[in-house]
This record gives C-alpha cells, structure tokens and sequence, in this order.
C-alpha cells in the first residue's frame, strides 16, 4: 500500500486560492468590491481636488501644516499636488493591489493626523480610520488574489 506524500504549505495555499477563487466565494467577492473601490476613490477624490464639485478641499488642510508650507506653495497648491498623489494611489492599487492598499492606508494615516489638528472635522478623522482598516483588510486580500 502506498502513502500519499504530504503537502508542501505551497502547494497548500495553490488549492487553496484556486478553491476560493470563484465568482460566488464571499471571499473573492469581498476583494472584487474593494479592489474597485480603493481604485475608483483616490482616483475621484484626487480629480476633485482640481475642480472642487464633491467639496472645497482646500479647507481640509490644517492651518499647522499651511504655516510649514514655502512661501512658493499656497494651500491650494498643495492641494493640488495631494490630488495627484491620490490619482497615482488609485492607478497603484489596480496595478499592484498588495502595495497599493498599504500605501492607501499610510496616506488616510497622514489624513487623520492633518484632520486631528482641525477643530471639528473629527468626525472625518474617524471615517478616514475606518475606511484605513477596510485598506488592511483588502491589503491582506489582495496576498490571495493579486496575481502580479
């Protein structure tokens, strides 16, 4: 009688991934949703800060952060610069997934601490920490299913 040998922890997580890897897994429905999501939101949110139709971003950044900016870059400026940033975070996470969703949570980590030091925008601040979580989380997903 002969044994079938084991598992290397490889070929495990190959069985794995490939049984979970269906359109009606909840898993990989949850990494579908977020995948689009943490695409489509930095780059929206980053456009906008161009043409200002969701909000006036510019009273997003805290005025200790403004009073460290040169002399040569308005508030606006900066702004404007922060949305490009957010339009490159969102073509990361379609590109690379795993890299992308934990560069996405660093940046809503800088966000609170920005929206910490504005009176009242707290609530934001607590939005944006939630919204980092779901970043992990997808993050954490994306070691599933990113294929590059």
């Amino acid at each position: 009688m002969r044994h079938a040998r084991a598992l290397t922890a490889e070929e495990q997580a190959f069985d794995y991934r490939t049984a979970i890897r269906t359109e009606h897994s909840p898993t990989y429905q949850a990494y579908t949703i977020l995948y689009a999501g943490f695409i489509a939101l930095p780059i929206v949110a980053g456009l906008d800060k161009f043409f200002h139709f969701l909000v006036n971003w510019d009273q997003y950044l805290a005025p200790a952060f403004a009073g460290m900016l040169p002399a040569s870059v308005t508030p606006h400026l900066f702004m404007l610069v922060v949305g490009g940033i957010e339009v490159v975070a969102g073509l990361l996470v379609a590109m690379k997934p795993t890299v992308g969703a934990h560069v996405v949570a660093l940046w809503l980590w800088g966000v609170i601490v920005n929206l910490l030091l504005i009176p009242g925008f707290y609530d934001v601040a607590l939005r944006d920490f939630g919204l980092s979580l779901g970043a992990l989380a997808f993050g954490r997903l994306a070691r599933l299913f990113d294929r590059a």
